[in-house]
């Protein structure tokens, strides 16, 4: 009998550990990402859809501006903030010196 209850503990104790434990670390992430959320933000929905904050509403709506078509969802609707494209802007260095095939001929 005090094996069967030591095993089930056990068992309760490896569930928590695999599951439950990572689940509820997600779960705060996913909170802070939605509460940090901020007008001008890039973002994709849960539908794949790619926009940008317009508003943001105090009953955990948001205004999503999607090629200039406005449209109204829940917070939860948002899958993750995409990064800003700092990289992206910068002009990219170009070297003049580089010679091609048909110059060296």
């Amino acid at each position: 009998m005090l094996v069967t209850i030591f095993m089930v503990v056990i068992m309760f104790g490896f569930m928590y550990f695999a599951m439950i434990r990572p689940q509820k670390k997600q779960q705060q992430v996913r909170m802070k990402m939605l509460s940090e959320l901020k007008k001008g933000d890039k973002v994709i929905l849960l539908d794949g859809m790619h926009c940008k904050i317009d508003t943001i509403n105090g009953d955990d709506t948001i205004v999503v501006d999607a090629d200039g078509i406005f449209l109204t969802f829940s917070r939860s609707a948002i899958r993750q903030i995409l990064p800003d494209d700092v990289e992206a802007n910068k002009p990219v260095a170009t070297n003049e010196n580089v010679e091609t095939k048909d110059e060296e001929k």
